[in-house]
């Protein structure tokens, strides 16, 4: 793979009013001349920002495909303001949504990774509860993690983290890819309960792709096939990589993410 990307500037906007405002960091590659193509969102996973290698791969191949691209950080991330512990999905949904309004013209492919792909789904509720509902054009779903506080973590929390919620607000684990811990509030969990999308349909209206690797130890795969179970009336294809762990960086995956993207701007 080529090196990132450094000729896009890094561009503010401002969400949220009084004490929540917060200042939203993001890169907009705009094609030299417009293609008409849908424009490529990235949306981030839990502690990761746009300088990711998928995020930057995503990016790489909207300039080879000739259409727009936007890259962000959520608040508490990367480049953007605000503190990460006062971070819920909520919250960042409405930086999603606002990122999307204010630099992403005409329709959208929306490329979600881990908790991006939890953010992408319910930006498509939001936007679909507005009227836009044919404004996204695909949805490519790397190791979604849709629900993921009330599936996933609180099911396996331990007698001490418990404690740890209740009397300090928040809990600590380690983190596989960083040497500071992942820290979960009870802000998140209990905001992630409103944000449910795994208790009905879920209709987006538009041809999803999953990417999951059946070697995932933060996502299981059999969360995907849960999710699918969900998307009962979309056209949905999901690829299983047998080998594939959390992050699907390696080259074969960035592969499989650009062909993916790729029929949907077909």
């Amino acid at each position: 793979m080529q090196d990132t990307p450094t000729d896009t500037e890094i561009g503010f906007i401002d969400v949220g009013k009084a004490e929540a405002a917060r200042r939203i960091a993001m890169r907009v590659r705009q094609p030299e001349t417009p293609s008409g193509l849908p424009t490529l969102v990235w949306l981030g996973g839990y502690r990761s920002d746009m300088t990711g290698t998928k995020a930057v791969e995503v990016e790489r191949y909207a300039i080879e495909r000739g259409t727009a691209c936007v890259r962000f950080d959520y608040s508490g991330h990367g480049s953007s303001g605000g503190a990460f512990t006062d971070g819920t999905i909520s919250r960042w949904l409405e930086e999603s949504l606002a990122v999307i309004d204010h630099a992403a013209h005409g329709r959208v492919i929306l490329i979600g990774s881990s908790m991006g792909g939890w953010i992408a789904l319910r930006a498509i509720q939001e936007l679909r509860r507005r009227g836009d509902t044919s404004r996204v054009a695909g949805l490519v779903l790397i190791a979604p993690a849709p629900d993921f506080t009330a599936e996933l973590i609180e099911p396996n929390l331990t007698e001490a983290e418990r404690t740890s919620l209740a009397e300090r607000g928040y809990f600590e684990e380690p983190s596989e890819y960083s040497p500071e811990p992942n820290i979960f509030t009870r802000a998140l969990i209990e905001d992630g309960r409103a944000n449910r999308v795994l208790d009905g349909t879920i209709t987006t209206g538009c041809p999803v792709h999953i990417l999951q690797g059946m070697r995932d130890p933060d996502v299981p795969y059999t969360h995907a096939l849960l999710l699918m179970e969900h998307l009962p009336s979309d056209d949905v294809v999901m690829t299983l990589i047998r080998d594939g762990d959390h992050r699907l960086s390696r080259e074969e995956d960035i592969a499989k993410m650009k062909q993916a993207i790729g029929t949907m701007l077909a």
